[in-house]
């Protein structure tokens, strides 16, 4: 199967959590990075996920946002820290493509005039910002 998905990762379960409609699962990626998701609870039985599965965990471009200041109180779970590889500036998008430590390159996708705002470039030190019912998980 081919996604549109930009930013895949390999990662390990280490705790679910069930509730009525939505389950959260803790996973840590492979270089050793924590990644929260909230999925539905039928998701979660029907991917059967248990602690120690392997999963892939999928967030879209779109669904990350950039920090360039320290990230205070905020209800956001996923806070990765980076270095900005490459800015690549649209009309209208701008593709910013940062370097997350032992785990790989995450992809963001963000307008052209916030990129301006933050003053974006290769180098910059960036904290990604992802909502946890923004990461989506598979399995094989």
């Amino acid at each position: 199967m081919q996604l549109s998905i930009r930013n895949r990762f390999d990662a390990t379960v280490e705790s679910v959590t069930v509730g009525t409609a939505m389950t959260t699962v803790h996973t840590r990626l492979t270089g050793g990075l924590a990644v929260t998701a909230a999925i539905t609870s039928d998701a979660a039985a029907d991917l059967a996920l248990q602690v120690g599965a392997t999963v892939q965990v999928l967030i879209k471009s779109t669904e990350v946002a950039v920090a360039v200041d320290p990230v205070g109180r905020v209800s956001i779970r996923n806070r990765i820290p980076g270095t900005v590889a490459s800015v690549d500036h649209g009309a209208a998008m701008t593709v910013v493509r940062i370097d997350v430590p032992d785990a790989g390159l995450l992809t963001s996708a963000i307008t052209h005039e916030s990129a301006a705002d933050l003053g974006l470039a290769a180098g910059m030190a960036v904290t990604a910002l992802v909502k946890s019912t923004d990461v989506a998980l598979a399995v094989s």
